[in-house]
């Protein structure tokens, strides 16, 4: 299940497309992986799973048709929680937007649904994007997978912590002022700006 959790969006995209593994398959290796960590780590502030599920099954059942989404068929992937989802809580951090729910998608979160992503939930963040630390007054702060008394960095923590623990193996960050790259140098992984 490991290698399933620490495999790059890539590899499990081809392999879900090679029938070597199911959507649902690698969505309940990240869901298990996300039980057993995430509560240290509070990089995932909001999980969806049911749609996850629903969603993965239905990408399996694509397959077994001969339909391809696209390039991330199947593939779960979580996304910073300052990009509005359709249907599923977008916060920002921030605690007069705790309950909002947008109707439609930010533009890059609807071009990786189409492109066949599966949205597993959101990434916990520093309040409104605008700290180096990913802490906000709704969620528990976030904290680095490598040592959990050390920040992750921000605004994007939760992202890179997410990825970096296995959680996540693609997360849909923001970067105008290192928001992306400082939380991926703290965390050891990958940014691109």
């Amino acid at each position: 299940m490991s290698s399933l959790t620490f495999a790059s969006a890539h590899q499990l995209a081809r392999m879900i497309r090679d029938r070597e593994v199911s959507a649902v398959e690698v969505l309940d290796a990240y869901l298990t992986q996300i039980a057993k960590h995430n509560s240290k780590l509070n990089a995932i502030c909001t999980l969806d799973e049911d749609n996850a599920r629903t969603r993965a099954k239905l990408a399996d059942e694509a397959l077994a048709r001969g339909e391809n989404w696209g390039a991330l068929h199947g593939v779960p992937i979580t996304i910073k929680d300052i990009f509005e989802t359709a249907g599923l809580r977008t916060t920002a951090g921030y605690i007069p937007l705790k309950d909002y729910v947008p109707q439609q998608d930010a533009t890059a979160v609807a071009r990786l649904r189409a492109a066949g992503a599966v949205i597993m939930g959101k990434t916990n963040m520093a309040e409104l994007a605008a700290d180096y630390q990913s802490t906000n007054s709704l969620f528990p702060r976030v904290n680095n997978p490598w040592h959990l008394d050390y920040t992750p960095g921000g605004s994007s923590g939760g992202s890179a912590a997410a990825v970096a623990a296995g959680l996540s193996p693609l997360d849909l960050g923001n970067d105008f002022g290192g928001s992306v790259r400082q939380p991926a140098h703290f965390c050891g992984i990958y940014g691109v700006n």
